[in-house]
């Protein structure tokens, strides 16, 4: 369903709109530059929250990681033998 609202733009922007709309009306082209803009915030939150988890995954297990990273750098095999 559409429902219809009044936004207010300066002229240099409206005027910007429908040159860069052609043949498409002013609504079809804000919606689809709305859609694209607010799916990509949500795809932007979402990989905030995937960094704050693996960040905190990392806090837990760092020591560990690091430990083992110095252990296989000093494993007594060459780097063929690995």
């Amino acid at each position: 369903m559409k429902v219809k609202t009044s936004i207010t733009l300066s002229e240099d922007l409206l005027a910007e709109l429908d040159r860069v709309a052609g043949g498409e009306s002013r609504s079809a082209l804000i919606e689809a530059v709305l859609r694209r803009y607010l799916k990509g915030r949500e795809r932007e939150t979402e990989e905030d929250r995937e960094v704050e988890r693996l960040n905190a995954i990392a806090d837990r297990c760092g020591p560990e990681l690091l430990e083992l990273l110095e252990f296989q750098d000093s494993w007594p095999f060459d780097d063929e033998e690995r």
